[in-house]
């Protein structure tokens, strides 16, 4: 499966969401490394490159997915990363990464809403890590 032994960070300001997609990624075989913060995640990127990313849209600060996407495509490019939110259901602002342009300013790859339907988000992990 592709998906057995990819390295994936988790970044969410919620410990029991993070608990909860360790314990699911981890049942596809998945290797997980979490963080609570922008600040953690970037530490941990400093230290090397996860197959992917999934991140949170509104951490410590309400832009933080934003500026993690774009610091982590500065440092790795080839990347991919899907971004998780609940701020469609939160606010009604709606964030898509269907074209070009919105990939751009969005720098993720996938932007999907919370909760996450697991067999979804494996659906995008294996099209993202297929390419």
């Amino acid at each position: 499966m592709i998906l057995e032994g990819k390295k994936v960070l988790v970044v969410d300001d919620d410990v029991d969401y993070l608990i909860q997609m360790e314990l699911q990624l981890e049942s596809l075989g998945i290797i997980v490394s979490k963080a609570e913060s922008r600040a953690e995640a970037e530490e941990k990127l400093a230290e090397s490159a996860p197959d992917l990313m999934i991140c949170d849209l509104m951490m410590e600060e309400m832009d933080a997915g934003f500026v993690l996407s774009h610091n982590a495509r500065k440092r790795y490019p080839e990347m991919p990363v899907i971004m998780v939110t609940a701020v469609s259901s939160e606010t009604g602002m709606e964030f898509e990464t269907k074209t070009l342009g919105e990939r751009a300013w969005v720098k993720a790859d996938v932007v999907l809403p919370k909760p996450i339907r697991m067999e979804q988000l494996q659906v995008e992990m294996r099209r993202l890590l297929e390419r």
